[in-house]
């Protein structure tokens, strides 16, 4: 899949995830390329990105709709961009199989143009966790909010 702009990123990132097929998504990264996941798992080349969304489109993540919302563009230089797409998740299966009720996360790409379009070198994913501040580590880790303590 060719990327032709940075803003195209993230409607090409929900397409290749509406395949079901990990290699799609894997195809619009480079080969060195770093993912951070949610829960911080960190996949550090195009092949571990692709096996990881593989495995989880085809399991927890096999009926979710994802859909780009706000997106922001910051050019670096005439080749290189960051890109922070607020997405919403939907259709997630739970351990027992239930459907979960939809989250939103904001993803952050890197981008780097190359002779076939614009790709990414990182990204990271975060979690909104609404009306929370951060997350304090007691027995679990717990997102809170300090601001009215």
């Amino acid at each position: 899949m060719t990327v032709a702009t940075p803003e195209e990123f993230p409607t090409a990132f929900a397409e290749a995830w509406h395949s079901r097929d990990g290699h799609h998504i894997g195809a619009l990264f480079a080969e060195d390329a770093n993912f951070v996941n949610v829960t911080g798992l960190w996949w550090r080349n195009r092949a571990a990105i692709s096996k990881a969304h593989d495995y989880a489109l085809k399991s927890f993540f096999n009926d979710t709709t994802l859909k780009p919302g706000v997106t922001t563009t910051r050019m670096l230089g005439a080749d290189h961009a960051v890109v922070h797409c607020r997405f919403t998740l939907s259709g997630q299966k739970t351990p027992n199989g239930e459907t979960a009720r939809p989250r939103q996360t904001i993803l952050t790409f890197v981008l780097h143009k190359t002779q076939n379009g614009w790709q990414a070198v990182a990204a990271q994913n975060t979690d909104v966790v609404p009306g929370k501040e951060t997350h304090v580590n007691t027995e679990s880790l717990t997102a809170v909010d300090y601001r009215d303590t």
